[in-house]
């Protein structure tokens, strides 16, 4: 049996950090239940990482370097409108193919908040940071336009929020964005419903 170096577990173990935090949050899950999906001992774990929170955070910053890369393979060679569908249906599949990396961008932002009101303020530095590059890797295909990268932004936001909560594909809550950032079938979905309500 080949043995894994310290890199590769250290990628295994961001991996199921990611899958378990996404469902339980940083502070419901146990660095115990990380070292049982990977197949190490906790002591192990710390030896790859100083702490829960490191982890965290290891997990929080893979998810945004993730949908960077995601965004700049999609938009390459590409600029304006081709790219801002290229990377709304990018995301889309993304998100829909792993949704413990949607899960774990929510979990993300509430331990921002919840870091600094403990008076830490370096993970939000670094998931700020991390923000900002993705917001760069956007921002560029946009042909730099600053109104361009917010609509992106917060349409992709709005995705979040929408998937998080389980509107299904075809729900009317859809119809306003543009057909590249809605979940497939989405539009298949509307036409059903729209023909039903013509025929009813």
């Amino acid at each position: 049996m080949v043995r894994m170096s310290a890199e590769e577990r250290r990628e295994s173990v961001i991996r199921a950090a990611i899958a378990e935090f996404a469902q339980r949050g940083c502070y419901g899950t146990s660095t115990e239940a990380i070292a049982k999906r990977v197949g190490v001992s906790q002591p192990y774990l710390f030896r790859l990482f100083p702490g829960k929170k490191a982890i965290f955070a290891a997990a929080s910053l893979r998810c945004i370097e993730d949908t960077c890369r995601v965004f700049a393979e999609a938009s390459e060679g590409l600029t304006g409108e081709e790219a801002l569908h290229a990377m709304g249906r990018a995301y889309v599949r993304l998100i829909q193919e792993h949704p413990e990396g949607l899960q774990m961008q929510m979990q993300t932002y509430i331990a921002v908040a919840a870091a600094e009101a403990e008076g830490d303020r370096a993970f939000g530095e670094a998931v700020r940071a991390g923000w900002m590059r993705l917001w760069e890797t956007v921002h560029l295909p946009l042909g730099a336009d600053v109104n361009e990268t917010t609509v992106f932004m917060a349409y992709g936001m709005l995705i979040n929020t929408l998937t998080a909560m389980g509107f299904p594909p075809g729900h009317r809550v859809w119809q306003g964005l543009y057909p590249s950032a809605q979940p497939d079938g989405s539009q298949e979905k509307a036409q059903e419903i729209a023909q039903e309500k013509s025929q009813g």
